[in-house]
């Protein structure tokens, strides 16, 4: 069964629970609805997982902020006079440590996804981001960046500003910060957009997040001339958390509770802060030389074919 065929058959089941007096009918309602429940998200499809990706009520970048650090204090501006809110950015304090947290912001409604453009940053976006991970390695704080984002945002005035020099300028600079990065993916991760918080030290992803190099839609149309068939490109795609931790892109994979993230996310949360933890104290241990070496040659290894 299909994700959207079984979430519209959970839904009918939930109403007829509501409306059922008999206990004893509600009580085999109740049995189907779990049954149903593992059906339909036990084998999820890449597209599947896509979607769950991209649910506007899984959590965001604030909610994992709010849940995994104190006292955070959001940063603002490029210093050059712009600011962006498809990025969020500040100082927190994790399990009593200093650091430095970055992330593509999404919202929960249409209002808030609109001001953020739906976590789609520009120019003065990646330029804030670059500004806060400099000042994290000028006082050792260890960098930890979310990402959340369908790409970089295409509008005119974005290409006019430098949208790709801002990214390349991200890229280049991670390479050379001298203090752990670690990046978590926690929905959609897509295209330059992403990558521009992602050269780390370690990458996490969360098991229904993904990451590629466009939608699968934009593939879709390139591939096929027709974006209907994203769901079929997916696989090819390899797309998936699993699929690039067995790719050795992603270091390691959260697993999330069966179902929607947004009803059983506390887990996530716990198992994520206990992560952190371990890579922390095991980077923060490395000298400064060896974690270059070793971010570097990380990204070396990507794509390396054995025959």
């Amino acid at each position: 069964m299909s994700l959207d065929k079984g979430l519209q058959a959970l839904e009918e089941l939930e109403q007829q629970i509501l409306q059922e007096n008999d206990e004893a009918k509600k009580a085999e309602l109740t049995r189907s609805k779990e049954a149903l429940y593992q059906e339909t998200f036990t084998n999820l499809s890449a597209y599947d997982r896509v979607k769950l990706a991209r649910d506007v009520n899984r959590p965001n970048v604030e909610d994992f902020i709010s849940h995994l650090f104190d006292d955070f204090m959001e940063l603002h501006g490029d210093r050059g006079g712009m600011d962006d809110r498809a990025v969020i950015g500040g100082l927190a304090f994790f399990r009593g440590r200093p650091v430095t947290v970055i992330g593509h912001r999404k919202g929960h409604t249409t209002q808030q996804n609109i001001e953020a453009r739906f976590g789609m940053a520009s120019p003065e976006g990646y330029r804030k981001a670059l500004r806060l991970m400099e000042q994290a390695n000028k006082f050792h704080r260890p960098i930890i960046c979310f990402v959340d984002t369908p790409g970089a945002y295409p509008g005119d005035e974005a290409e006019m500003h430098g949208q790709g020099e801002a990214i390349a300028r991200c890229l280049r600079e991670m390479f050379l910060l001298e203090v752990p990065i670690i990046t978590i993916v926690i929905g959609e991760g897509g295209s330059g957009g992403a990558l521009a918080f992602s050269i780390a030290d370690r990458i996490v992803m969360l098991e229904n997040a993904v990451y590629s190099v466009l939608s699968p839609e934009g593939f879709a149309s390139i591939l096929y001339k027709d974006a209907s068939k994203a769901n079929e490109v997916c696989e090819l795609m390899k797309m998936t958390a699993r699929d690039l931790y067995e790719l050795k892109i992603a270091d390691h994979l959260i697993r999330e509770p069966l179902g929607s993230l947004s009803r059983h996310e506390g887990r996530v949360y716990v198992e994520l802060s206990h992560y952190l933890q371990e890579t922390l104290d095991e980077l923060t241990k490395m000298k400064k030389d060896d974690l270059l070496e070793a971010r570097y040659a990380k990204f070396r290894r990507i794509g390396q074919m054995k025959s």
